[in-house]
Formats: structure tokens, C-alpha cells, sequence
């Protein structure tokens, strides 16, 4: 039920110039305010629930990265810590870092599960207490994308790595299906004017934007990661009570706003299954990048 694996390689021949000057945060929104109310959102409900289910995304993505024994690995925002087990189960040295204290204390016990031996770092994306070039390699599934302040982030994404070092993600595209998901979510609770939306990470051309002056390549691939449950009503439930946009969305609403929430929710789930009338099978595309630092 996999869908094909598009492939698009972009070299610096394809990306701006070096000598232009790097994209800047607009002006208006309050990032600050923004960046308080979404750690709020990823601490509200528990997110660990979900990102379980995601690990074999963190697996593709150190493999796409070539995560090597004794390489200094940092993952960024790393929730409960997928892409930071699989570069440890690659006998990488691993500082995992995330703004949402209770996320690290479920990865540490994976880790710890595991027998694997990691950093776990209270740390912000957008300023992350490293020195220049302190890692080989730094990774975020579904993690960076969030941060509010894009040019910033992939500019302490650029700065902690090491030239010819390199950066790897996953980010949600926007045509897949949790693009669309966060299309409803904003059509019931509008999102802050201003600001822009995350799963333009998962846009090749704006990649190349925010990396491609200060990257030798930047590999893109799109993958399909296969979210799998009982039904849709068995999706909304633990979507709704685990996953943070989801859990603050439906708070928001009141009686009437959620039941119309929730039939929208599941006319898109319906839309989207391949899994028949007796389970839940519906493809998420992602944006897989790997970019190798100047």
C-alpha cells in the first residue's frame, strides 16, 4: 500500500546564489507568544503516544543520513526520541533535545529500555546551546518543522553542524494527508496571522530557500509513511486525546464547533483509506531531506 518513492536530487547549482543574502523572518507576528502557546500545545495530551507509531521514520532518515558509529549526532526536537534510538542503535554519540521536558523523559526510558546510551538536553530549536560545528550530524523527524521561526531554525541547524556535516529531516508535505489535516484544523480554529505554515518544510523549492546558500547538496525524497488504526472514530480518539494540534483544537471549540470538527475529520479519513471497512489505512507523504553542509 506504499506509494512510489519520488526521488529529486538538488545541488547547489540548483539553489540560489551563495552571495545572496539568506531569507529573512518577515515582521508582524509575535514569535515569542507563538513559540509559548506551541510548546503548550506539544505538552498538552502526550504526544509519546503517537510518535511510537513513527519510529521506522526515524530509521529511513538515519539511513538516508548516513549515521556512522562515533559520529556526534544532535536530534532536534525530538519529542520522544526516534531519529535520537535509531542514530544510537548506530553506536552514534546522541544529544537529543526537545522544549518539552516530559517528551525527553519518555525518550530517556526507551533509551535506557534499550540498553542505548544518550544526552538528553532541555533545548529550543531556535537556539540551541552548542557551540559552532559541534556535531557531524543533526536530525529531526517531524520536530524542526514546528518551530515558528523557519529562517532562524535552519540557521542553528547550519551553525551546530560541522562543514560537510549534514542535516537530515522528515516534514510533512503539503499535499499529503496531514497537510491536509492541518488545512481543517485551520478552517475550525484559525491559526495566528502571520505566521508560517510547517509543512512548508515539506516543500522542495522552499528547502532550497532556507538551505541552499549554505549547502554543498541537498537530497530531497518523498516517502509515504502509512498511518494504521481500528477505524476513523479510533483515529480521531487517540489523535484527539494524545496529539497536541488535535487535543487544543477540539478545547477550543464548544459543543456544536467539535461535532462539526469531528464529522469533518472523518469525511478526510474516509477520503483517504485503503484499508476497507474493517480498519484504517491512510498514506501520510513526507519530505525526506538530507543536506550537506558548506
Amino acid at each position: 500500500m506504499n506509494a512510489p518513492i519520488e526521488m529529486c536530487t538538488l545541488t547547489q547549482a540548483h539553489a540560489p546564489n551563495a552571495s545572496q543574502a539568506a531569507p529573512q523572518s518577515a515582521p508582524g507576528p509575535d514569535l515569542a507568544a507563538i513559540k509559548t502557546r506551541q510548546q503548550a500545545t506539544w505538552a498538552s495530551g502526550d504526544y509519546a503516544v503517537i510518535g511510537t507509531t513513527l519510529q521506522i521514520v526515524g530509521e529511513t532518515l538515519a539511513e538516508a543520513a548516513d549515521v556512522c558509529a562515533g559520529e556526534r549526532v544532535l536530534d532536534v526536537a525530538a519529542g520522544n526520541g526516534n531519529a535520537t534510538l535509531a542514530a544510537a542503535r548506530r553506536f552514534a554519540d546522541v544529544t537529543s533535545t526537545d522544549y518539552v521536558p516530559h517528551l525527553l523523559d519518555k525518550g530517556a526510558a526507551r533509551a535506557q529500555a534499550e540498553g542505548l546510551a544518550v544526552n538528553f538536553q532541555v533545548a529550543d530549536v531556535e537556539a540551541l546551546p552548542f557551540a559552532d560545528g559541534s556535531f557531524d550530524v543533526a536530525l529531526s523527524t517531524f520536530g524542526a518543522m514546528f518551530a515558528p521561526d523557519h529562517t532562524r531554525t535552519a540557521s542553528e541547524l547550519l551553525r551546530v553542524v560541522r562543514p560537510g556535516g549534514r542535516i537530515g529531516f522528515a516534514a510533512w508535505t503539503p499535499e499529503g494527508f496531514i497537510g491536509q489535516l492541518f488545512r481543517l484544523v485551520g478552517s475550525h480554529v484559525p491559526p495566528p496571522a502571520g505566521i508560517r505554515s510547517p509543512v512548508k518544510w515539506g516543500d522542495e523549492p522552499y528547502v532550497v530557500e532556507l538551505f541552499g546558500p549554505h549547502a554543498d547538496d541537498i537530497r530531497c525524497t518523498r516517502r509515504t509513511y502509512n498511518f494504521r488504526y481500528h477505524s476513523p472514530e479510533h483515529w480521531i480518539e487517540i489523535f484527539r486525546t494524545y496529539y497536541g494540534p488535535t487535543h487544543k483544537a477540539f478545547a477550543a471549540l464548544d459543543g456544536d464547533g467539535q461535532a462539526r470538527f469531528h464529522a469533518d475529520l472523518l469525511k478526510l479519513l474516509a477520503s483517504l483509506n485503503l484499508g476497507g471497512a474493517n480498519s484504517l489505512v491512510v498514506p501520510g507523504e513526507y519530505l525526506e531531506v538530507v543536506v550537506t553542509r558548506h
